[in-house]
């Protein structure tokens, strides 16, 4: 699934109970590794913040796209969070 901003890809695990697990890949065309990490930390902080959206079971990986360091940075992590929620609602359907 992928919107502007976020890939995101899923897979069923055979523990369907168990807690979601989350990975994150910020490509170097995000930027210098320091805004990279940064996107990377807030994109896990904003995962938390939506963990009950998220089905159990399965593992998730978020892959960041071009121009998404620059939006957080000017919008704020609210604003990454909705696209977050975007993302895992276009899943669910």
């Amino acid at each position: 699934m992928s919107t502007r901003f976020l890939t995101l890809y899923w897979f069923p695990r055979e523990e369907a109970d168990d807690e979601p697990r989350l990975g994150v890949a910020v490509p170097k065309a995000g930027g210098t590794a320091v805004v990279r990490n940064r996107l990377k930390r807030q994109l896990r902080e904003a995962w938390r913040a939506r963990i009950e959206q998220v089905r159990p079971g399965c593992d998730y990986v978020i892959v960041a796209r071009p121009g998404l360091a620059e939006s957080v940075e000017s919008r704020g992590l609210e604003w990454l969070g909705e696209r977050i929620g975007e993302a895992l609602g276009k899943a669910e359907a």
